[in-house]
C-alpha cells in the first residue's frame, strides 16, 4: 500500500515531520492549515517553507474546500481541537444530523465520507475523554459513533510524552482508526479486546504497558448519533478499543522510559532579552505562588478561589511541563528556568521550545515574530511520538 497522507490542522508540520523521520516513503498529498481571524498565516507559511505547497486550498478554511477535490490518500492525520461536538437534526427533514458550525470534527468526518481513507491517526487533548463536564464522555462517544457508522474500528491511548522518553510531561489523546475491510482489521478481528489494549494493538506495540486494570465496556447505538448527543455518558479510561459499537476501556500503566530533562536541551548564556529583571521578579513570584482569593460570582454567590504553587523556577533535572500557546508571556504557565551557565532566571528560548516538542532546531525561525514561534510550539505535538507510531504504521502498510 502506498504511504499517502492527508494532514489536517497541520500547524508547522509535526505529523509530517514525524512520519517522514520513520520512512521517506510517506508522501503528503494534501495538507490544511488555517488560523481563524489571523491576517498572516504564520504556521502555514512555516510549513510551506519546509515542505513546499500543494495547491491554493492548503491555507484556507477547510470548510470551504470541496472534499471530493482532495487527493486520494491511505492515511488521514490531524491534531484537531477539542470543541462542543453536540449535534442537532438537520433543518431539511428528520434524517441526518448537523454539527455546530465551526466544529472541526465534522470536517474530518466529511473527508472520511468522501475519500474513505483506510487508516486514521488523530491527536487531541486528554480531557476529550471526559467532556463535557455535565455529560462525561459524550463528545468522545459522538466521535466513536461517527467512526463506527463509517465502518472503522478504533483504538485510543492517552500518552504522557515524558513517560516514553521525551522532554515534556504533555498528556494527549491519540486515536487510531482503521476500516474494517483492511488486512490489518483481519489480523486482529479474533483477538479479545483486553489483548488488543494490553498486548497486540497498535498502541500496545508502539508504547508498551506493564499493567491494565478497571476493564469495563458498553455498547453504543451508532445508528442514532442524535440520541448519543442527547443522552450518552460513559467513563472512558486512558486506553480503549471500539468495534461495531462495542466499547472497551481500561486504565493502563506505561512501561516507563527515561525522559529527556531540561538541562540536556537548555541553551547556555541565552540572549539578554530572555532574563527576568529585578523589577519583574515580584510579579512572577506572585503568579507562580499559592493563592486564596475571595471572589463574588455574577449571581452574588461569594466563594474562595484557590490554587497551589507552581515550581519556580522549573527544575532543570525534570522534563518540561506541558507547553501552552501562551509560553513566554508573563503568566503562571510559562516556564522559568535558571540558565545552566550563569544561574540567572529566564524564560525558555524559542529554540528550547522546539527541542521540548522534538522539532529540529530553529524549525520555526522562518521569519515569523518570536511570539508566534512560541504559539506554534504550544499548539504542536511531540514529534518523536509520531515517529514511533510511524514505525508501527510502516509494518502495517507493508502487509496491506
Amino acid at each position: 500500500m502506498k504511504k499517502t497522507v492527508c494532514e489536517l490542522f497541520a500547524g508547522v508540520g509535526g505529523f509530517r515531520l514525524g512520519l517522514e523521520k520513520s520512512s521517506k516513503e510517506w508522501k503528503t498529498v494534501f495538507f490544511s492549515q488555517w488560523e481563524p481571524g489571523k491576517s498572516k498565516q504564520w504556521a502555514h507559511d512555516c510549513y510551506v517553507a519546509h515542505f513546499g505547497d500543494i495547491n491554493e486550498n492548503t491555507g484556507i478554511d477547510i470548510s470551504l474546500v470541496d472534499k471530493n477535490t482532495i487527493e486520494n490518500h491511505n492515511l488521514l492525520v490531524g491534531g484537531f481541537p477539542c470543541q462542543d461536538y453536540s449535534v442537532a437534526h438537520s433543518l431539511n427533514g428528520e434524517k441526518g444530523i448537523e454539527g455546530k458550525k465551526g466544529v472541526l470534527w465534522w470536517q474530518i468526518r466529511d473527508i472520511l465520507i468522501a475519500k474513505q481513507a483506510p487508516f486514521v491517526l488523530l491527536e487531541n487533548v486528554d480531557r476529550l475523554l471526559k467532556s463535557p463536564s455535565k455529560q462525561r464522555g459524550r463528545d468522545f462517544g459522538i466521535i466513536l459513533a461517527c467512526l463506527a457508522e463509517l465502518g472503522y474500528s478504533v483504538e485510543w491511548r492517552v500518552l504522557n510524552a515524558a513517560e516514553y522518553g521525551n522532554a515534556q510531561r504533555r498528556r494527549r489523546t491519540y486515536i487510531f482508526a482503521y476500516r474494517n475491510t483492511t488486512k490489518y482489521a483481519a489480523t486482529v478481528k479474533d483477538l479479545p479486546a483486553e489483548t488488543i489494549i494490553q498486548n497486540e494493538g497498535f498502541f500496545a506495540k508502539t508504547f508498551p504497558l506493564v499493567a491494565m486494570e478497571n476493564f469495563h465496556e458498553c455498547v453504543i447505538d451508532y445508528s442514532d448519533i442524535q440520541r448519543i448527543s442527547d443522552s450518552f455518558a460513559f467513563a472512558f479510561d486512558n486506553s480503549g478499543f471500539m468495534k461495531n459499537g462495542h466499547i472497551y476501556t481500561a486504565k493502563t500503566t506505561p512501561k516507563l522510559e527515561k525522559p529527556i530533562i531540561l538541562r540536556s536541551i537548555a541553551e547556555s548564556n541565552a540572549a539578554e532579552e530572555f532574563y527576568i529583571t529585578e523589577d519583574k521578579l515580584p510579579k512572577w513570584q506572585y503568579l507562580k505562588g499559592a493563592k486564596k482569593i475571595e471572589r463574588v460570582a455574577k449571581t452574588g454567590f461569594a466563594y474562595t478561589f484557590s490554587e497551589g504553587p507552581v515550581a519556580f523556577p522549573d527544575s532543570l533535572d525534570l522534563p518540561a511541563r506541558t507547553m501552552l500557546t501562551s509560553e513566554a508571556t508573563v503568566n503562571r504557565s510559562s516556564h522559568v528556568i535558571e540558565d545552566p551557565a550563569n544561574g540567572r532566571l529566564r524564560l525558555i528560548t524559542p529554540l528550547e521550545a522546539e527541542r521540548i516538542q522534538g522539532f529540529e532546531d530553529n524549525w520555526t525561525n522562518t521569519g515569523m515574530p518570536q511570539k508566534f514561534r512560541y504559539f506554534c510550539m504550544g499548539n504542536a505535538l511531540v514529534v518523536p511520538l509520531v515517529t514511533r507510531m510511524g514505525n508501527t504504521l510502516n509494518k502495517i502498510f507493508e502487509n496491506e
